[in-house]
């Protein structure tokens, strides 16, 4: 019996310690000024920048950086610019790491 009480705070506990959220960063007409008519679609395209920490304080990996994400994105399209662009940040909580991320979402376009 206690045992199984054991066992069971101790599964509580790591069950704690682990979760996930996303949460919505924020939306924009493009990432450069751009005239309509001036550019053609080329398509969506997406990408991510993430952070990785041991023990959620020690930092892994650099990283989590709108502005890297975007420009990614915009590398994945092989495009000029970017249009309609969302960003959302994902947050993964485990017992020895953690990761967050920031995903870029758009339209890629070319400028004629």
């Amino acid at each position: 019996m206690i045992l199984f009480r054991t066992a069971s705070v101790f599964l509580i506990l790591c069950l704690s310690l682990a979760g996930c959220s996303r949460i919505p960063g924020g939306v924009a007409p493009s990432n450069v000024p751009l005239e309509p008519g001036t550019y053609t679609i080329v398509g969506p395209v997406s990408a991510t920048d993430c952070k990785v920490d041991l023990l959620g304080l020690i930092p892994i990996s650099g990283g989590n950086y709108t502005h890297q994400a975007i420009e990614k994105a915009r590398k994945n399209g092989n495009a000029d610019a970017l249009i309609g662009i969302s960003v959302d940040r994902s947050s993964k909580y485990f017992i020895l790491w953690s990761q967050v991320c920031t995903e870029v979402y758009a339209t890629a376009v070319n400028y004629r």
